[in-house]
């Protein structure tokens, strides 16, 4: 039986990246200076020390998710878990906001008319926002694969894609599309995994840089 360790509340995060790193450690691991606050926090939210190899950057894509975050972009995700996920506190010490059009009627309409997913017609709706956007995707193939659309098309040009979208049917196709064919910063979490989890993980690894002290 694995011995119980006792730490106190307030400590019990700073002991899970501790563990984190002993465990890279072990494995031989060395991660990139840039991007090694986001895949942490990607591991301490999924227990997965995959993510070490499996999390995509672009060049420059901390930088560019920084500069918008610290300018109070806002953020749109394709679930509302994703959207519950990112720390309304930090987010809010910088200005920003976090939108999900998924369960408005407005985006029900639109996804009927057009016949096209929620998730694709939430980026249409993203499209429509004034200002900056940061664009996480942490469930649907399809809201990257309309976002790429929108991208060529000129409508929309995110900060950041945060492409982390979870499942079998055209995850890995619409993940490498958004890497391949657009000059948009991006973090993508390569092949099947991914999830809701993990875009809000990626948010607030990189939230957090920028509000704690």
């Amino acid at each position: 039986m694995t011995e119980l360790e006792f730490v106190r509340p307030e400590e019990i995060e700073a002991r899970s990246f501790e563990i984190i790193g002993q465990e890279l450690l072990r494995m031989g691991k060395v991660l990139p200076e840039e991007n090694g606050a986001v895949i942490r926090r990607v591991i301490h939210t999924t227990a997965d020390f995959d993510y070490a190899d499996t999390l995509v950057f672009t060049d420059g894509a901390v930088r560019a998710g920084l500069g918008a975050l610290r300018a109070g972009c806002c953020i749109v995700t394709d679930t509302n878990m994703a959207k519950a996920g990112i720390s309304s506190l930090a987010l809010g010490k910088l200005g920003g906001t976090v939108r999900c059009f998924m369960a408005e009627p407005e985006t029900f309409e639109a996804a009927k008319r057009n016949g096209t997913t929620r998730a694709a017609a939430s980026m249409d709706r993203a499209a429509e926002l004034p200002g900056d956007v940061i664009i996480a995707v942490g469930n649907a193939p399809t809201a990257l694969i309309r976002l790429y659309d929108l991208i060529r098309e000129g409508r929309i040009r995110p900060k950041l894609i945060i492409g982390c979208p979870v499942g079998f049917v055209n995850v890995v196709a619409a993940k490498e599309l958004i890497l391949s064919q657009t000059e948009v910063p991006c973090i993508v979490a390569s092949g099947r995994k991914g999830g809701s989890t993990v875009a809000a993980a990626v948010v607030n690894a990189l939230l957090y840089q920028l509000t704690r002290g």
